[in-house]
């Protein structure tokens, strides 16, 4: 409701996401306060947005439902969010050099959260261009190829791209296109990764 405080808003928002979590599984109150060891009463309280339930509680909540604690505080609202909307043609441009190699990319999106790091990218390589760079890094990586061959090197393991293809990989491992096998090479790329 408009005019309540921050605080009464967010306990609110905790409580359906309790409530909703619970009724998708087809678990009882009674049930998941078994299983938390917080009281049914509790329990109730929370859902219905009357109490403002400690760390953990909600932890414990959590555990019990087998879901992140985040997961409590999906249907807590911000005034603000982020969105990037890029017609065809355009996105920050961009070149990258790394030793004897460069190639051009467009960022397509970008989006820096405490929680997630969500960047796009739409990369064009060369041939003539020099070795292109592998990576090391951390969470997920999707590459689409788009026009043209090349080949992408995740650990030991070698993959020829053509147009259509797609990978993704865990970026812990080395990984990257070592060869271009056309002229040009385009793909899209899509790395997910928490800060």
């Amino acid at each position: 409701m408009q005019g309540d405080a921050p605080g009464r808003q967010i306990d609110r928002a905790i409580g359906a996401s309790l409530k909703e979590l619970r009724q998708s599984r087809k678990q009882s109150a009674r049930r998941l306060a078994e299983q938390s060891g917080i009281s049914a009463a509790m329990v109730s309280r929370i859902e219905n947005g009357l109490v403002s339930p400690s760390i953990d509680t909600l932890a414990a909540l959590a555990e019990a439902l087998q879901v992140p604690i985040v997961s409590l505080f999906r249907e807590a609202r911000t005034d603000h969010t982020d969105y990037t909307l890029v017609r065809h043609g355009e996105g920050l441009k961009s070149t990258r050099i790394a030793g004897d190699h460069s190639h051009k990319y467009v960022n397509l999106a970008l989006h820096s959260r405490t929680d997630l790091r969500f960047q796009a990218r739409r990369v064009t390589l060369l041939r003539e261009g020099g070795q292109p760079p592998t990576y090391v890094g951390h969470g997920v990586v999707f590459v689409q190829a788009l026009e043209g061959e090349a080949i992408y090197r995740y650990g030991e393991a070698r993959f020829t791209l053509v147009a259509g293809d797609s990978i993704s990989v865990d970026a812990e491992l080395n990984h990257g296109f070592v060869e271009v096998l056309t002229p040009e090479f385009v793909f899209l790329t899509v790395q997910a990764e928490r800060p």
